[in-house]
């Protein structure tokens, strides 16, 4: 990857123009505590006032840009304890927000009378919902302990955590879901159910931005400091 290209947000760049840009950016700005209302502010300005790493917030957004991650030479400096705020506060957005949301979305939507499909269909969701919960707890009670050990100087385990293992299982199952509903469910509600879907889109672009952090930018991020350990250790 062109490493202009993918460095078009910088320090300098006006907040209220990149969310004017790409609306899925105001994702990150919650998840970092950043309110709206900044003006006419730079980035720069934005995440040193809410103590935020201007080079992980650019790098997570550059990210969510271009869905990809350059070479490592090209790879961003990031803080890891800002990750970590990100990822988890991540968590509880998908986990607290967003799908019980859907969740509620999802009910309304659902033709009335149908029984025995409706509850089908709700088992599916809650069978996602489920598997992406224990996902995310195992790194909030295990990747991220062992990770803020390591910024302590702790010695590293002898095999490096693999974060990229369950994400395509946890995508594949939010996309066959999505499929189910558009190509068998004879849904009733065009609006409701439309609108859902939405949701759910939206959900899966969510979840595939959120991975790409982890597996390109996280998962680097542990294996150095891992290594710098390892040497002096």
């Amino acid at each position: 990857m062109n490493r202009s290209l993918f460095h078009k947000y910088k320090p300098s760049s006006a907040m209220s123009s990149l969310i004017g840009e790409n609306c899925h950016a105001l994702l990150v700005l919650s998840r970092f505590g950043i309110a709206l209302g900044f003006g006419d502010k730079s980035i720069g300005t934005v995440c040193n006032e809410y103590g935020v790493d201007v080079d992980t917030f650019l790098a997570i957004i550059n990210l969510m840009e271009h869905g990809d991650c350059p070479d490592a030479e090209y790879r961003p400096k990031v803080s890891i304890d800002c990750l970590i705020e990100y990822l988890y506060h991540s968590h509880l957005f998908f986990l607290k927000f967003r799908l019980p949301e859907m969740r509620k979305k999802l009910c309304d939507a659902l033709n009335d009378g149908e029984t025995d499909i409706n509850l089908a269909i709700l088992v599916y969701f809650d069978k996602f919902v489920s598997a992406l919960e224990k996902h995310t707890q195992n790194e909030d009670r295990k990747v991220f302990p062992y990770v803020r050990a390591l910024l302590h100087g702790e010695k590293p385990d002898r095999q490096t955590i693999k974060l990229g293992k369950q994400h395509d299982r946890i995508q594949t199952s939010l996309t066959e879901f999505k499929n189910v509903l558009i190509k068998y469910y004879p849904a009733r509600k065009a609006n409701e159910i439309n609108s859902f879907l939405f949701d759910v889109f939206n959900c899966e672009r969510d979840l595939a931005s959120h991975n790409a952090v982890e597996e390109y930018l996280f998962q680097p991020a542990i294996e150095t400091l891992e290594n710098e350990i390892r040497k002096k250790v």
